[in-house]
């Protein structure tokens, strides 16, 4: 009898804790279940046209990002390190981190007013620091979406001018300009918003990938060619430190076109792995420039770095010729960065003026926005150094400083020590790149001013 009432109690028991297991399974089932649930909204949710999001694919924004970001800056690099030594490459590292937080934490300050986003960099200053931020980020940001198109008009004019010089298509550096700049004009009529020229995006990325590994390639071996040639490396230049710091920052610019690429995404909350691709793909190919193009020519490395590549060699014109391309066609993303934001501020609509009225609007604010850079690149065509001052007086500003102290300001500073001390850093490099920096490239403008009129 006690046998079989202790195997009935046993059995009991057992049945006790195969219940309980099935609880325990149903639970993790429908958190699995909850989680999955979760996504799929939060996927359904994203593709909805919130905030005026448009249809456009993460390798759309993807694209967008290394074409702005990775241009003119990769071929400086190599001068980056002459001027401050191998410290460049933890500047490098520190900078392309930097980069992608700034990045993230720039569109999370699009979204710091529930159920509305801010439109544009701009705002962000207005909503963190009122009218004096609001100046401050205009002042920048203007200054670098022309800045850095007309940088990009003085290279591709500067390379059609040297490749063609002793053809009968010969003609001056101001002529290029005008020339470029006026066939540019085609796609930004033809094209309203950035995804609709995504297509140059991602030509300009490949070319600018190809030069890349023609300098790996070809620095090396022009290296190993002339053994007899002295080379000289520095662990680091304290007094080069400023201007290696401000041609590398510019080398991560482009993040005040970034609300403008991420408003084009489908999916929205797709940017944080966007931004992170693209600038790591970036750094990337700053590593396989920089470092291989120093080691081959130490002090002497200028920039662009296909300058100092034996001189009408074949690996120094098709450089030129791949980041003519690069440098042509990301013009109109830049130039249709600050079109956009002009004609929003001008309310060029359709809706309210009609399309032939609307595209004569927008026809008038990108050609003026194409003559204004024109006329910068003609009058101001000094490369290195012009390169270094925007880096230096905008991208610091824009990549180091305005983004991180905006959103320290709207989602205040509690958060992990670790993070702070990294914005803490991020802060103090930028502040130094943009005074210091600033300084030295102004320097460097005057002599080359000086030069001519002597």
């Amino acid at each position: 009898m006690n046998n079989i009432t202790s195997l009935f109690s046993r059995q009991k028991e057992e049945s006790k804790q195969d219940t309980g297991s099935f609880k325990i399974k149903d639970e993790k089932s429908e958190v699995v279940q909850h989680a999955i649930e979760d996504y799929i909204e939060e996927d359904r949710n994203s593709e909805k046209v919130d905030f005026g999001h448009g249809g456009g694919t993460w390798a759309t924004a993807y694209f967008n990002v290394v074409c702005v970001v990775a241009g003119t800056g990769t071929l400086g690099l190599p001068h980056a390190f002459a001027q401050g030594g191998w410290l460049g490459i933890l500047i490098l590292i520190l900078a392309s981190s930097m980069a992608i937080y700034s990045g993230i934490i720039l569109i999370q300050c699009l979204y710091c007013k529930p159920g509305e986003r801010l439109h544009d960099y701009k705002q962000i200053g207005k909503a963190a620091f009122g009218w004096p931020g609001y100046a401050f980020a205009s002042l920048m940001h203007l200054l670098n979406l022309f800045g850095c198109p007309a940088l990009y008009l003085v290279l591709a004019s500067e390379n059609l001018h040297t490749l063609l010089q002793y053809t009968s298509g010969a003609l001056t550096r101001e002529y290029w300009v005008i020339i470029i700049a006026a066939a540019l004009l085609v796609p930004l009529f033809a094209f309203k918003t950035l995804k609709e020229i995504t297509f140059l995006a991602a030509i300009g990325a490949l070319t600018t990938m190809i030069a890349v590994f023609v300098v790996v390639i070809e620095s090396p071996i022009d290296h190993n060619a002339n053994p007899q040639r002295e080379v000289i490396h520095d662990g680091v230049i304290w007094t080069g430190f400023p201007s290696a710091l401000a041609t590398i920052a510019f080398s991560f610019g482009g993040n005040n076109t970034y609300p403008h690429v991420e408003h084009a995404l489908k999916k929205p909350h797709q940017w944080k792995w966007t931004v992170t691709a693209g600038l790591g793909t970036c750094a990337a190919l700053y590593f396989l420039t920089a470092i291989p193009g120093y080691w081959s020519y130490g002090r002497d490395a200028v920039s662009p770095i296909y300058n100092s590549l034996p001189e009408g060699g074949a690996a120094q014109i098709v450089s030129k010729i791949v980041m003519t391309i690069h440098v042509i066609l990301a013009i109109p993303i830049y130039a249709c960065s600050f079109a956009l934001e002009f004609e929003r501020f001008c309310r060029i609509d359709e809706q309210k003026l009609g399309k032939i009225i609307a595209f004569m609007g927008r026809a008038a604010v990108r050609t003026a926005t194409m003559v204004i850079l024109a006329i910068l690149a003609i009058f101001i065509p000094y490369f290195d150094a012009f390169m270094s001052l925007i880096g230096a007086l905008c991208t610091c500003s824009l990549v180091f400083l305005i983004p991180i102290l905006c959103h320290l300001r709207l989602f205040g500073i509690k958060r992990p020590i670790y993070e702070l001390a990294f914005c803490a850093l991020a802060l103090l490099l930028g502040v130094v790149g943009c005074v210091f920096g600033s300084w030295d490239a102004i320097d460097l403008l005057k002599q080359h001013f000086a030069e001519d009129a002597a």
